[in-house]
């Protein structure tokens, strides 16, 4: 699941939301929302059926399996607080998905190769984990070298795309500062969560 190669656009298609990013996956979901197939399915889904496809679209989006999402969710029973509100600020707390809300990379899959190729570094060390948990006061950076910084720097001006609110850019440094930690208004996945706490609590 966390290196998913397949037709991403039958993915948005079949979750019906926009979970990759990728233009071409973008068009194929703007121009055809309904469901892959040629036979459609008419019986209405089961409440199984329906906390499955929650779960999966928190699985592709984030990019994770199912154990790394167990161990989040383990961690989200753990604190304080709704679970399923604590389970989607760990997501978003992942760096790979930092990197993407900042605008640095056109999709998540990307930001997570980026991450593994050790193109940034945390706080001034190297940091070559997508799964990492940013904490407030963090500062992400491109690494000092220059073809590093003229990639991510003209991804940032083709998209125009501006920071998630608890993050801002610095496009002299190339550098990510994390004001705070994301609350579950910042996460931009449409997904019925508490219904995966459901499932997950199985």
């Amino acid at each position: 699941m966390s290196r998913y190669t397949g037709p991403k656009a039958r993915i948005n298609r079949r979750l019906g939301a926009l979970i990759f990013e990728n233009s071409g996956a973008a068009r194929a979901f703007d121009r055809r929302e309904s469901v892959p197939g040629m036979h459609q399915m008419r019986r209405k889904p089961s409440v199984y059926g329906l906390s499955l496809k929650e779960k999966q679209k928190i699985k592709y989006y984030y990019g994770l399996g199912e154990r790394p999402l167990r161990k989040l969710y383990d961690l989200a029973q753990r604190k304080d607080g709704n679970t399923g509100e604590n389970l989607l600020v760990f997501c978003e707390r992942r760096l790979d998905n930092i990197i993407r809300r900042a605008g640095f990379t056109l999709s998540r899959p990307q930001a997570r190769q980026g991450v593994c190729h050790g193109h940034f570094t945390v706080n001034g060390h190297k940091c070559d984990i997508p799964s990492y948990q940013v904490r407030a006061g963090d500062v992400i950076a491109v690494k000092q070298k220059a073809p590093l910084a003229q990639l991510y720097r003209g991804v940032i001006e083709s998209r125009g795309e501006p920071a998630a609110d608890f993050l801002s850019v610095d496009p002299t440094t190339m550098s990510i500062s994390v004001h705070r930690l994301p609350t579950p208004d910042d996460v931009s996945l449409p997904v019925e969560v508490g219904m995966v706490i459901e499932l997950l609590s199985r």
